[in-house]
């Protein structure tokens, strides 16, 4: 178990830039007037310089990469049900994305600006969890309609011999 959440962890450090670096492209197509915004103003001002805010985003962004990949491992830990992988799932993620957003002004300093980014990352997680439930289920049901299948031919062979 140890294994795979350093190896999702080091996976997730690339991912995590990645993932940063293309939303602050789509900001910029969204709000930037046809300029690109690699950061949060706010971020450049408190870090002294633009190119500082971008290291420092990068860095953090990784981390999150690091923390939502390694959180991961809980979704195979069977003992768990649904709602308890859940919980520690978010719970997880949420104690490495609210301060990491804060720090990177990616909300509001200030308590309505905290309790909304967070009623938005609580939307998307509910969203998200509930597509990757309908896949699960999804591929639950191929599997089983595969193995139905496969069992059903051999039992036709069975019966041949």
């Amino acid at each position: 178990m140890k294994q795979k959440i350093i190896a999702r962890g080091a996976l997730g450090f690339p991912l995590g830039i990645t993932i940063g670096y293309l939303i602050t492209i789509f900001i910029s197509l969204a709000w930037a007037d046809g300029y690109y915004t690699p950061c949060e103003p706010n971020l450049a001002y408190a870090m002294g310089n633009e190119i500082n805010a971008v290291l420092v985003q990068a860095l953090l962004s990784g981390i999150l990469g690091i923390g939502f990949s390694s959180a991961s491992v809980i979704w195979e830990i069977d003992h768990l049900g649904i709602v308890q992988q859940t919980g520690i799932y978010f719970a997880i993620v949420a104690l490495i994305m609210m301060p990491i957003a804060y720090f990177l002004y990616w909300m509001e300093h200030t308590l309505w600006g905290f309790l909304s980014y967070f009623l938005i990352f609580i939307l998307v997680f509910i969203v998200l969890w509930i597509v990757m439930f309908i896949i699960g289920k999804h591929t639950v049901r191929k599997m089983n309609a595969n193995l139905h299948q496969a069992m059903h031919d051999e039992n036709e062979q069975e019966e041949d011999c």
